[in-house]
């Protein structure tokens, strides 16, 4: 009976033991499910898709041009409307500054129309000279200009198209006073129009007069083959873009302002470089990565991305051709992570 306890006790320390063990066993990591893609050489940047919009050629417009401050009265014809020569584009009605300058020049031209006539009695009597009579056919007729300047006999003036062509620019709304000599609206002629596109001033320099560009409207109705008919490498204040510019043939129907895209080679035409699927790209917050699966594991890279081609991205720096990278599956990984490579499960829907 004295053995009894040590016994009792090592065998219940024993059992103690060997479930502790049992419960420390570490369980094993989980598997991710992913798709994966070679990175390949092919050509890098060969094309780049860029956007712009259809607009008058240089010389090709008309502005039309308020000759007095005024107010507008009604808008006839808005931007986008095709017009005829001679066409009511906005109806104005004379400020009230204008108005009191109109009054103006309408005494001031009748006072130097009836004292020239005054002149050309007196020089038939003999009374004054013929230079007397010139100089008040002078002030008749300078009086007579001022006054017909303002544009406003009537107590209002109709602006018209100066050229058949499509309205552009219009922004005024009724009631809005416009200043004199402010250019109220455009007129683009028709059948003159060149497109002009931004691009990523890293890539303008690869872009030059004379080579084809493939471009059509963005609602796709319209497509056409043109060439860069000029280059420029001022980066725009707005869009932070360079721009390029194509004619536009007048056979795709394209009109003034007209949304457009374009397809551009900047490859030089042989640079290679390597391309990986675009949906193989991640992003965490500016940080450009992929997940290469290299001995049954899922490794995050830093990457430089270039160019899109189709559903391909350039890879600039980070990847080596051949190196498996993730195309789907890669949201849910960490560094390291086991993976196998096999068909991903189709996305669930909710029966109803």
């Amino acid at each position: 009976m004295k053995n009894f306890l040590p016994l009792a006790t090592l065998a219940l320390l024993g059992g103690c033991g060997s479930g502790t063990a049992d419960d420390a066993e570490k369980k094993p990591d989980p598997i991710a499910l992913v798709r994966t893609a070679p990175a390949t050489l092919g050509a890098a940047a060969d094309q780049v898709t860029v956007y712009g919009a259809a607009e008058a050629a240089p010389g090709a417009e008309r502005s039309v041009i308020a000759p007095a401050e005024a107010i507008v009265a009604r808008i006839v014809a808005p931007t986008g409307t095709a017009v005829k020569a001679g066409q009511a584009i906005v109806e104005l009605r004379p400020s009230r500054t204008t108005a009191t300058d109109f009054a103006k020049a309408s005494s001031e031209a009748a006072a130097t129309a009836a004292a020239f006539a005054r002149a050309q009695r007196l020089r038939a009597d003999g009374l004054v000279s013929d230079a007397d009579v010139e100089t008040a056919r002078a002030a008749a007729q300078t009086a007579q200009a001022a006054r017909a300047h303002l544009g406003m006999a009537g107590g209002a003036l109709t602006l018209r198209a100066p050229v058949a062509g499509t309205v552009q620019g219009l922004s005024a709304r009724t009631g809005d006073q416009i200043a004199a000599g402010a250019a109220i609206a455009t007129i683009a002629i028709r059948g003159d129009l060149r497109a002009r596109f931004g691009i990523d001033p890293a890539l303008v320099q690869r872009i030059h007069t004379g080579q084809a560009l493939a471009f059509n409207s963005v609602a796709g109705d319209a497509h056409a083959t043109s060439s860069v008919t000029g280059v420029d490498s001022s980066i725009d204040a707005t869009t932070h873009l360079a721009s390029i510019y194509a004619r536009v043939p007048a056979a795709t129907g394209v009109g003034p302002g007209e949304p457009l895209r374009a397809a551009v080679s900047v490859g030089g035409g042989g640079a290679g470089g390597i391309t990986i699927p675009y949906a193989a790209l991640l992003d965490d917050g500016g940080r450009s990565y992929v997940f290469v699966v290299k001995g049954g594991a899922a490794h995050s890279v830093d990457v430089s991305p270039g160019n899109s081609i189709g559903d391909r991205i350039a890879i600039r720096k980070g990847l080596q051709p051949g190196d498996q990278v993730v195309t789907q599956g890669g949201t849910g990984l960490e560094d390291g992570m086991k993976v196998r490579t096999g068909a991903m499960p189709a996305a669930k829907t909710d029966d109803k």
